[in-house]
Parts: structure tokens; sequence; C-alpha cells
């Protein structure tokens, strides 16, 4: 966890307090879809509460559509969460060092990082084209109860999320460590 103690050297990425332009925007799509996608899932499960306790019922496809859109999230906001510094992490060489130093301890670290994020987002594509012929009988089952034919849905949309979220996380990661670099190497910095 990113360490708050004011006396540390440590400062993990931060979000800005109010980005603006195109990141500000970003920022603001997805803690909208934090927040829709929350709402959905205490939705659905709230109807199935009712439905299991109050007419001793139960929606089959309540669960697997929560599960769903639980995996979307997840990867959706790991960008995020990495940016504000809520990711674990273990900080045991860069705690007194220098801005410089602690930016290449990093480099050297994120290098393979990175590497293994292509790779899955390289063979999470691969893997996501392997089910885009076997449908979401969660979606499936709803769609058909609405409209009469099912809705086609692939479980690839499913699997696919795993890349997206990668993708996400190594943009973050390039980024971050762009500015960090700025930061470490910039006017200024010579002297600290």
């Amino acid at each position: 966890m990113a360490q708050t103690d004011p006396s540390s050297s440590f400062t993990a990425p931060a979000a800005p307090s109010h980005p603006g332009g195109l990141l500000g925007w970003y920022f603001r799509s997805l803690v909208f879809v934090a927040g829709a996608s929350t709402g959905l899932i205490v939705g659905i499960m709230l109807v199935q509460i009712i439905a299991r306790y109050v007419f001793n019922s139960s929606l089959i496809w309540a669960e697997e559509l929560c599960r769903y859109i639980l995996v979307w999230q997840t990867f959706l906001l790991i960008g995020i969460a990495y940016h504000q510094g809520e990711l674990a992490i273990l900080d045991m060489l860069t705690g007194h060092v220098s801005r410089r130093t602690r930016f290449l301890i990093r480099l050297v670290v994120y290098i393979p990082v990175a590497f293994f994020l292509y790779l899955l987002i390289k063979h999470g594509i691969v893997h996501a084209g392997r089910f885009s012929r076997q449908t979401i009988p969660a979606i499936d089952f709803i769609w058909t109860s609405l409209t009469g034919k099912p809705a086609g849905l692939t479980v690839f949309w499913i699997y696919v999320a795993a890349p997206v979220g990668c993708a996400i996380l190594l943009a973050h990661l390039v980024f971050g460590l762009i500015d960090e670099g700025r930061r470490a190497f910039g006017p200024g910095e010579a002297a600290a």
C-alpha cells in the first residue's frame, strides 16, 4: 500500500485533485462507470433477495450477470487504482534515495512488468477470441424473456476484459513513468 507517513520520501503516483481536459474526462467517466456498475450490482442483488425471500423464487441469471459486471468493473478501474497509489507495493529500495535514483530503480522494475502486461494483452486477446461463438447464458435468458429471441452476446466480451484492463494499466504505468522521469530530471532537481 502507499505510504502515508509525511516524513517518508516515497511519493506514490497520485491522481490530480481536479484534472482537466481529456484526463479529467477520463477520470470522470470511470468514476461514473464505477458508481453505475456498483449501483447495478446492488440493484440486481436486491431484486434477487426480494425474489428469493418474499416470493420464494430465484432469478437464475442474477449472480452470473453480477459476476460479469464485477469482472469488467475490476479491469476498467485498475488503472485508476494504480494511478492513485492504491495497489499493493513493496518499497524497500526507494525509501531514502534521490528522485533520480528512485526513477531508475522503478524503470528497471517496470520494464519486465510492462513486458508481462504486453504478453497478457497479446495472449488475452487470442484466448478471448476462442470464445467468440459461445453465448452468455444469463444475457440470452434475459434478452429472450424480453424480446423473444436470444441476444447472441458471446463470452468473448467477458474474457476480453482482461486484456483491456492490462492495456489500461500499461498506459497508466508508461505515462506515470514518463511523469516521474520529468520530475526527476526536470529543472530544479539537479540540486535535490
